[in-house]
């Protein structure tokens, strides 16, 4: 009788994974919590420092908001309730410095970027000498916002250089303003000056922006014959629509936030035409001494912007 053999099943090895000993998961774990010990260590500075300058001082102003405590008094703070808020309602200075705000930022907010914009078009290009106008525009981002507010503040003078130009360009038939001190003039020239400061800062976030968009999209538009504002039109400005949102965001808080220029420059002046809500609430804190009063304005100041960041985040999601 013949015996027939048959083969013994081949195991697959490969389907099988050997499963780590005991020891190897100690080490495992033992890596992953000393990996998390270190990430702790790393971000712990930047957390001390968030909480010692944002956190920890908004909760303050929150609960001095409802207080009549004072920088300096001999007498303790005590809960006013809502009285800091309704001397905040009938306040004529706070709405001039709303409006002041409102009139920067709808001003500043588009030019500043428009501009920039065109800038960083204009320097987008591989030709010679970019590199030198990328550093000629962004260097006013570089220097102090008190140094530029101190060289404007000589240029608007009666006898500074605008008036000069002016004086030599028209021969002198035009007389230029006292800038600074006419309320006519006084809140365009601060906006002249803070779009100079801060458009190279955009220029450069406008440029990664394009950057990233690739050069394959505009090769086939040339090869459809589009032509240049048509390439704008269908595949920079689409291209741009998240460099868009973070730019209108940021330029808008910059502008809501006016407070050094107004310092250095004017300080309110005048006749309030340059007040602004900042302003408004470091010298009710400081000069005034007023803490609790100022606490009030900064956190409506507060809600204020949360309100428009959050407009914002609504019209510049992404709708698909």
């Amino acid at each position: 009788m013949t015996t027939i053999e048959r083969p013994a099943p081949s195991a697959d090895t490969s389907a099988v994974e050997p499963r780590p000993s005991s020891s190897r998961r100690i080490a495992l774990t033992r890596h992953g919590k000393k990996e998390e010990r270190r990430a702790i260590v790393m971000i712990a500075p930047a957390v001390i420092l968030l909480a010692l300058f944002i956190f920890i001082p908004a909760i303050l102003a929150f609960g001095l908001a409802f207080t009549n405590a004072r920088l300096i008094s001999p007498y303790p703070a005590t809960f006013v309730g809502l009285d800091n808020f309704i001397r905040l309602a009938s306040d004529p200075t706070f709405f001039r410095a709303l409006i002041n705000v409102a009139y920067f930022a709808v001003v500043v907010v588009p030019l500043q970027a428009g501009v920039a914009l065109v800038m960083a078009l204009l320097i987008n290009k591989q030709v010679r000498g970019t590199t030198f106008f990328r550093t000629v525009y962004f260097l006013p981002v570089v220097t102090s916002m008190v140094v530029v507010s101190l060289l404007w503040l000589f240029m608007y003078r009666q006898d500074g250089l605008i008036n000069i130009i002016i004086d030599r360009v028209t021969f002198g038939l035009i007389q230029g303003p006292d800038w600074l001190n006419d309320t006519a003039t006084s809140m365009p020239a601060i906006i002249l000056m803070s779009v100079w400061q801060g458009v190279g800062f955009h220029m450069i976030v406008w440029l990664s922006g394009l950057q990233t968009i690739p050069a394959d999209l505009y090769e086939a538009a040339d090869l459809d014959g589009a032509s240049g504002w048509q390439r704008f039109r269908y595949i920079t400005w689409p291209g741009l629509s998240a460099t868009r949102s973070l730019i209108l965001v940021t330029i808008t808080i910059q502008a809501l936030s006016l407070f050094t220029q107004i310092s250095v420059m004017t300080q309110g002046g005048p006749l309030d035409s340059t007040t602004t809500v900042v302003y408004e609430a470091v010298r009710a804190g400081f000069a005034q001494q007023e803490t609790g009063y100022a606490s009030a304005i900064s956190l409506v100041f507060f809600v204020i912007v949360l309100l428009i960041s959050v407009v914002q985040r609504f019209l510049t999601r992404d709708k698909d």
